[in-house]
C-alpha cells in the first residue's frame, strides 16, 4: 500500500523524517519495502509570471520573454515552445538549477539575445512525458516560490506492506494510528458528518458491559 508522508501529517505529528519513519513502522510490524520521492529534486525551479512574450528579432520560432519570478527578481528568457503567451503562469528554471535530463541551467545568448533561464515543460522536469509545449500552471500561483513546495511535490511516499493480520493499518488513517501509537502523539480523526437514513441504532438495539474490569470498552 503507498502511503504520502504529508498526507499522515493531515492525521497525527511526526518528529521523523521519513527514512526513519519507515525503521520505526518496519520495527513495529508494517514493513515499509521502499521510499519514493513524489517527484524530482528541483532546487532552483520557481513559479514564475509572462509578463511580455514578444517575437525574437532573429528567429521566428522563439520568442524573448519577460517573466517575473517575485523575489528571485524579473528574467529575460528566450523560449521555442509555441504555447507560450503574456500572463500565464509557468515553471521556470533559473540559473544553478539542474534538470533531471542532466541540463544545468546556465546565462546564454541565443541568436544574439541574453536568456537567463528557462521555461519549463513537465517532461524537462521529469514530472510526465508531456513534452508539447511549456507547463501552464493554475493562475492562483504565486511567482517566487519554489514549484515543487507551491505544488506539494516535496513528499515521499512509503511502500508499506500490510499483513492480512492487521487490517487496522489497510488506511492512512489507520497507519497515522499506528504512528501515534509509536510517538505517544494524538491522533487526529477526520470529523464524521453524515445523516442516518433509518431510526438510530440505540433504537434498534443496546449494549450493556457488565464486567467493566474484563472489558472496560465495548
Amino acid at each position: 500500500m503507498l502511503i504520502s508522508y504529508k498526507w499522515l501529517q493531515d492525521y497525527v505529528a511526526i518528529p521523523w523524517e521519513p527514512e526513519v519513519l519507515a525503521h520505526r513502522l518496519t520495527m513495529a510490524g508494517l514493513e515499509v519495502e521502499g521510499l519514493t520521492p513524489l517527484a524530482p529534486d528541483l532546487p532552483r525551479v520557481y513559479i514564475g509570471f509572462v509578463l511580455e512574450s514578444v517575437k525574437h528579432p532573429g528567429a521566428d520560432s522563439l520568442k524573448v520573454c519577460s517573466v517575473d519570478v517575485g523575489d528571485q527578481g524579473i528574467f529575460s528568457i528566450v523560449c521555442g515552445a509555441p504555447n507560450v503567451a503574456a500572463g500565464q503562469t509557468v515553471a521556470v528554471a533559473l540559473k544553478g538549477a539542474r534538470l533531471p535530463g542532466g541540463l544545468e541551467i546556465k546565462h546564454a545568448e541565443i541568436r544574439g539575445v541574453a536568456s537567463e533561464g528557462m521555461i519549463c515543460s513537465q517532461s524537462e522536469l521529469g514530472i510526465s512525458d508531456d513534452h508539447e509545449g511549456i507547463w501552464v500552471l493554475p493562475a492562483e500561483l504565486r511567482p517566487g516560490l519554489l514549484l515543487t513546495q507551491a505544488l506539494g511535490l516535496d513528499d515521499v511516499i512509503l511502500d508499506v506492506s500490510v499483513y492480512a493480520n492487521r487490517p487496522d493499518c489497510m488506511s492512512v488513517i489507520g497507519v497515522a494510528r499506528e504512528v501515534a501509537a509509536l510517538t505517544g502523539g494524538e491522533l487526529k480523526m477526520p470529523p464524521a458528518d453524515y445523516t442516518e437514513l433509518d431510526r438510530p441504532i440505540t433504537e434498534r438495539t443496546r449494549v450493556t458491559v457488565e464486567d467493566k474490569e474484563r472489558c472496560p470498552r465495548y
